[in-house]
């Protein structure tokens, strides 16, 4: 892999840079949270060549966003499905919006 390509990958939000213990630092919790909503399959982590579970930015902003409820007193199993509900809200928002604008404005 040439530097130009690893240094591009730097901005890919989806790239598996964090191990297990460095993206649990970096979201303030332990391992067996970031297992937790694994098993839970609201992320699932790449695996290295070695089996180590490697996440990316975007798991950790999901994982984080979990986080902030379980410290609010939700259950996990229960805060990663009101994250994925809301993700899924979101995205019907975006899509029912995209269907309104073309269905306003159609293509001639």
């Amino acid at each position: 892999m040439t530097a130009e390509v690893s240094f591009g990958r730097l901005d890919d939000e989806d790239y598996p840079a964090y191990t297990m213990g460095r993206a649990a630092e970096m979201i303030g919790t332990n391992p067996g949270f970031l297992r937790a909503i694994g098993d839970a399959r609201l992320i699932t982590p790449l695996r290295s060549e070695g089996g180590h579970r490697r996440y990316s930015r975007f798991q950790l902003r999901v994982a984080a966003r979990v986080r902030e409820l379980v410290d609010q007193g939700t259950a996990i199993d229960t805060a990663c499905r009101i994250v994925a509900l809301q993700d899924q809200l979101e995205e019907a928002l975006a899509r029912n919006a995209q269907l309104r604008t073309h269905t306003q404005h159609p293509a001639s």
